[in-house]
């Protein structure tokens, strides 16, 4: 395998991973109550949906095509969420926690791809960019759950 397409197929596959969130953080915004919720889900799905953009360019700078939707386990997961939300006596709270867990899988995911020695610094950028975003993203919950 060429090292472009190696490191295009991991970008692709965290790709993947971004719209399974931005779809996630969308559906679950539709399934809590809490404004404050809300309005972090919001925000999450526009950032996973930026990191998207983001990716693709660097998908084609690789000259490789950028796949184009979510995960069959992205869509399990969803509804998981939505079973969850739907039986669960706190749903904001259990949606949250759900968050939660998929944000500490995609930290997991982006720095695997960082500890690659085989990025160019343009991607590297990127996705060290990305995954301090994902870092913020999981501190400021802290504040949010004061509020649900």
């Amino acid at each position: 395998m060429k090292y472009t397409k190696e490191i295009s197929n991991k970008l692709n596959e965290l790709l993947e991973k971004n719209y399974d969130a931005e779809a996630g953080y969308i559906a679950a915004k539709e399934n809590v109550k809490n404004s404050n919720l809300k309005n972090f889900f919001k925000e999450r799905a526009t950032d996973r949906y930026d990191f998207g953009h983001e990716l693709k360019d660097e998908i084609k700078s690789y000259g490789e095509e950028p796949d184009k939707g979510t995960s069959w386990k992205g869509e399990a997961h969803r509804a998981w969420m939505n079973l969850k939300s739907t039986f669960s006596s706190n749903s904001d709270d259990a949606i949250l926690q759900e968050a939660i867990r998929g944000e500490k899988a995609a930290l997991e995911d982006y720095n695997k791809i960082i500890q690659n020695a085989d990025l160019t610094p343009s991607t590297k950028k990127v996705l060290e960019k990305q995954r301090d975003s994902v870092q913020s993203a999981l501190d400021m919950v802290k504040t949010v759950e004061d509020f649900i």
